[in-house]
């Protein structure tokens, strides 16, 4: 069987110009995460199969990499279903390992715990622009802070690293689960139809209004129901402040906490701010996990015209591990996405280090070499990036490539001058 010289579906082979790119974010990331407090951990990319098939993970639970067992463990004659096969898989987000991290370290972890992780993910989805089945995630959570305080910090973190990214004129999404239940308990769905309705929701943005109304009566909701349901959406659309109008229309159903909670977060991420984006109130959001409880939000880009991030509060997820609930929250950026649009808007990296590459001609050694390579550790030492490679044949094409590469310097060494 010959090889392949092309990376597995879904997964990419990543080259130098956008790697530079790529280290230089997560750094930029990580920096301002710590400035707000966060601390770097790491997880295990493979995880028990129980814990990511607990469902937690929404539709990211069909669309795991699940991994055999090893060794005598692995006993295909006597295996009669998946269980006898498979006992682990490699982790779908970042959350789920996060959240059995601290339930199994919490006695030595700060209170709150203020976690920040980076990584790769594995999602067996279809490949698209700007989504793979191999992807990095850049986490910041909060778990055992109970206020607002973890969503209006972990907001204010996330947006003020984009600011730093030049990120502008950006809008982060808001909404809280107890919301979506308040909006389908006034509209009379059945409560044990409630998530039937938001995966409906979930679709507005791609097939509108009137694919959301067809989508409910097609699952047998009554008419009534439905229309009381969009109407919410109608009249915010008029509505000079949706909250306020939400709030007023839901009346008893919502209780007041939930709206007085939101509000302050809106407020509070809106005086306080230091990048240039909004917060807007989104009545259709939903996001996906079910593991949600309270506030959700989403980064909307739109030069992308999709998400580049998200994130709300799980305050029932460490108990599914612990037996006791730990409020919990967090926040991703959209790594990928945010990737991509930097790479084609031509992004240069600010105050990079100036570049210096030596040309040396072949057959250079002994003391020649060791003085060349001495004048480039002297560079070095003055914080410059030096490149020392021996000259091709097509030497102008090479001097173009490292122009390119953003070699503002090259310079050229030859055996008789050096020996002079």
């Amino acid at each position: 069987m010959a090889l392949t010289k092309k990376p597995v579906t879904g997964m990419r082979d990543i080259l130098p110009e956008e790697m530079e790119i790529r280290d230089y974010v997560i750094g930029v990331i990580k920096e301002t995460y710590r400035s707000f407090g966060f601390h770097s951990i790491e997880t295990p990319c493979v995880e028990n199969i129980e814990n990511l098939t607990s469902k937690q993970g929404g539709d990211n639970e069909k669309l795991i990499f699940k991994i055999l067992k090893r060794g005598e463990k692995l006993n295909l004659e006597t295996a009669k279903e998946e269980n006898d096969l498979v006992d682990g898989g490699l982790r779908y987000d970042l959350t789920v390992p996060l959240v059995r991290y601290f339930s199994n370290n919490e006695n030595t972890l700060p209170a709150p715990f203020k976690a920040l992780q980076v990584g790769n993910v594995w999602r067996a989805d279809r490949p698209q622009k700007g989504r793979y089945r191999q992807f990095m995630q850049c986490d910041i959570d909060i778990l055992g802070e109970a206020t607002n305080l973890a969503e209006i910090e972990l907001i204010l973190a996330t947006s003020t690293t984009l600011g730093k990214l030049g990120f502008e004129d950006f809008r982060i999404n808001i909404n809280d689960r107890r919301i979506l239940k308040a909006m389908a308990s006034y509209s009379g769905f059945p409560e044990e139809s409630y998530d039937s309705v938001f995966i409906t929701l979930d679709k507005m943005d791609k097939i509108g209004v009137a694919g959301v109304e067809a989508e409910l009566l097609e699952n047998g909701f009554t008419k009534e129901s439905v229309d009381k349901y969009l109407a919410l959406f109608k009249g915010i659309e008029s509505a000079e402040n949706g909250l306020d109008y939400m709030i007023d229309t839901l009346g008893s159903f919502l209780e007041e906490s939930v709206s007085n909670s939101l509000k302050e977060i809106i407020e509070s991420v809106q005086a306080t701010k230091s990048a240039k984006f909004d917060l807007v109130f989104d009545p259709t959001l939903v996001r996906g996990m079910s593991y949600y409880t309270g506030t959700i939000f989403e980064i909307a880009m739109p030069q992308l015209g999709i998400a580049c991030g998200g994130g709300g509060r799980y305050d029932k997820m460490v108990g599914k591990f612990t037996g006791k609930d730990v409020p919990a929250c967090g926040f991703s950026i959209g790594f990928e996405r945010i990737i991509l649009l930097l790479m084609e808007n031509g992004y240069q990296i600010p105050e990079r280090k100036e570049k210096v590459a030596f040309l040396l001609e072949k057959g250079l050694s002994g003391e020649v070499l060791c003085k060349v390579i001495g004048e480039a550790q002297k560079l070095r030492s003055e914080n410059k990036q030096v490149l020392i490679v021996h000259m091709n044949k097509n030497k102008k094409f090479q001097k173009e490539q490292l122009t390119a590469q953003g070699y503002g310097e090259i310079r050229e060494f030859y055996k008789e001058a050096l020996k002079q």
